[in-house]
């Protein structure tokens, strides 16, 4: 079993990834090992769209309980400030266990606070991101592994 401070750091992790706006030159295409259709990245939004809606509900509840434990250190009681960061945890061990899930779907959560996912795919005998963001009906575009978000091309009829 990992340690609180083993999450902690873990999310951290996912944290710094954040800000970094979707940076695909982390090489996360080794991570994966399963590639994706486009047709079975959509059979698997029924579960990664509930999946990430609550990543992004809990990532936004758990900035602002950072920024109000933050703001408020120095003027409530050293207890209130643990409770805050107990609420913190949990809140960090919620994330974990969600992003694991997605990790075990074969998708990759680029922007915990967007929503945006990417499964690993091959086209033309390439390796290539499928690309999907909360919100979006169904999976309908891809990207290079370096061009990112911005970079997105529709998935047409030749794609599979």
């Amino acid at each position: 079993m990992r340690s609180r401070s083993d999450r902690l750091a873990r999310w951290e992790y996912g944290h710094a990834a954040e800000h970094a706006k979707h940076d695909d030159r982390r090489a996360p295409a080794a991570q994966a090992e399963k590639f994706f259709t486009a047709e079975e990245a959509n059979r698997s939004l029924v579960l990664v769209r509930k999946v990430v809606a609550d990543i992004v509900e809990k990532y936004q509840h758990l900035l602002d309980l950072r920024a109000r434990r933050n703001d408020t250190a120095a003027a409530v009681s050293p207890a209130q400030v643990r409770q805050l960061q107990e609420e913190v945890d949990t809140v960090v061990d919620e994330l974990n266990r969600l992003h694991d899930e997605l990790a075990a779907v074969g998708c990759i959560l680029k922007d915990w606070s967007a929503g945006l996912v990417d499964f690993p795919a091959l086209y033309r005998g390439r390796k290539i991101w499928l690309c999907w963001r909360l919100g979006e009906p169904a999976v309908t575009h891809w990207h290079e592994l370096y061009a990112g978000f911005a970079g997105r091309c529709a998935v047409g009829p030749d794609f599979d």
